[in-house]
């Protein structure tokens, strides 16, 4: 079980490589300073916390810091923690050159009822995709964030506002998404924007203007966001997936020569589960390269993750062809309205005549208070507990499934807030229709498949994160009466 102690900590994204775990973890924390990604004065993990992350003994992360310290990489005081030197203006890592070899929403779709289900009224359980537990929203630590940011809150701060969002809150981003989703990112190449749509909103208008006339998409994905880039006047190309993902590899085999953008969940895809292997995550980038194209990548839930190492977002292996774009909407709450693209340089005046002279959307306070919340570490503390109570669900979820029904594989479980239960071909309708008989909202995995995709995969895509505490194992009981 994971360990309970560890809720406390900060997270932070680093890739090891060898077998020798105390010489990977130092050479990673190295490069990490080294490349700039880890900035002077970033405070790091406990070596409890980092332990507990990467699978590893406490000892091993204690011994790599301390040698770390000797070495001048970190300091470590009583009671401020290790943190990083203070170093000679360390030099940020430049994107590779083109050829060079690489290192290794509102999300709730619309749901049609059932053809023949009968009517029932709002149903008692909801396991839809796409939300979190909104009564775990940490409101107490957030209206001490709030007042906080507002009492040290600039006049100007009520004003009309620079359209890219309060620098405030673009540099607290920009340490967290470095430190823990493995961004390469500056403030000046964050916009903030109103969720994940409205930055998607924007891309499509950019790439328009741009004269992009398609987009390729993933096979599986959701409608509200196919539907945005449909109304910007461009065409969508969905790509073949196998049993590693989506397929990638079409782009540059030819089929695909329209496309001047593509759009993944890469981290992990949605809804179907898993994460884009190495070598296509590779392709994709090389991809872009080669055509001159965008990666679009939407890193929905990448916080949440629990049989696996941290997946680092696909932006880090070119900043400069890939979109990253993100959202507090799963973390914290969709009704907040808080999300983020870090954008290429190439592409960000234009992003920023797209969104306007000012910052129409995206509210001054809330961006202050977030900021707040992010560089306070309240946000750690709530990702690690909810990661923590998000695990336990998925674990009940298998283990019932595994009790009632045998038969049925869960798939797509190491990391988000869902899961994919596979059904017998032909029977996923009518598995929709005892779950609307048994008052319970569910969503089968026809309903995120793109036109002209072949109908292959039956199956639910269970939200287990959805439903608050005290309806969860109701939820979970609706749910295995309606499994054969």
């Amino acid at each position: 079980m994971a360990n309970e102690r560890a809720t406390f900590g900060s997270d932070l994204h680093l890739e090891l490589r060898g077998p020798r775990l105390r010489e990977g973890l130092m050479e990673a924390l190295r490069e990490a300073v080294r490349s700039g990604r880890l900035e002077t004065g970033t405070r790091l993990p406990s070596s409890r916390s980092l332990a507990a992350d990467l699978g590893m003994a406490r000892n091993t992360v204690a011994d790599a810091y301390a040698e770390l310290v000797a070495e001048g990489w970190l300091t470590a005081r009583q009671g401020s923690g290790t943190r990083v030197a203070r170093r000679a203006a360390p030099r940020r890592t430049p994107p590779p050159a083109p050829g060079a070899p690489l290192r290794p929403g509102p999300r709730t779709p619309r749901a049609a009822p059932p053809a023949g289900a009968r009517q029932p009224g709002t149903p008692a359980h909801d396991l839809k995709a796409g939300s979190p537990d909104l009564a775990s929203f940490p409101r107490a630590e957030w209206l001490k964030a709030y007042r906080r940011a507002l009492t040290a809150a600039p006049n100007d701060a009520f004003g009309y506002g620079d359209p890219r969002g309060r620098i405030e809150l673009r540099a607290a981003l920009a340490e967290y998404l470095s430190r823990a989703r493995g961004v390469r990112v500056r403030p000046e190449r964050i916009m903030v924007c109103a969720g994940f749509a409205h930055g998607l909103m924007l891309m499509g208008e950019v790439l328009r203007g741009r004269g992009v006339r398609d987009v390729a998409v993933e096979s599986y994905g959701l409608d509200v966001h196919t539907n945005l880039l449909d109304r910007a006047g461009l065409g969508l190309q969905p790509l073949p997936f196998d049993e590693r993902g989506t397929r990638v590899e079409e782009l540059a085999a030819g089929g695909f020569g329209g496309a001047g953008a593509v759009l993944m969940t890469a981290a992990h895809q949605f809804p179907l589960g898993g994460a884009l292997p190495p070598d296509r995550r590779a392709a994709v980038v090389d991809w872009a390269r080669a055509s001159g194209g965008f990666v679009l990548e939407d890193d929905y839930d990448g916080e949440f993750r629990y049989d696996r190492q941290p997946v680092g977002a696909l932006q880090g292996l070119d900043p400069e062809r890939v979109v990253y774009l993100g959202t507090a909407s799963k973390s914290l709450a969709p009704g907040l309205r808080l999300g983020w693209m870090v954008v290429p340089e190439e592409l960000m005046g234009e992003v920023v005549a797209a969104k306007g002279a000012a910052d129409w959307v995206s509210s001054a306070p809330d961006q202050l208070a977030f900021a707040e919340f992010l560089g306070s570490g309240a946000y750690d503390r709530h990702v690690r507990a909810s990661r923590l109570r998000y695990r336990r669900r998925r674990d009940q979820l298998v283990a019932a499934v595994a009790a009632h029904s045998p038969a049925t594989r869960v798939s797509g479980i190491a990391a988000g807030l869902h899961a994919v239960l596979a059904l017998p071909p032909g029977t996923e309708q009518e598995a929709l229709r005892a779950a609307a008989w048994h008052g319970l909202a569910v969503q089968g995995v026809d309903q995120f498949r793109r036109p002209g995709v072949p109908a292959t995969l039956d199956g639910l895509v269970v939200g287990y994160a959805t439903p608050p505490d005290s309806g969860w194992q109701g939820a979970l009981r609706a749910l295995c009466r309606v499994l054969p």
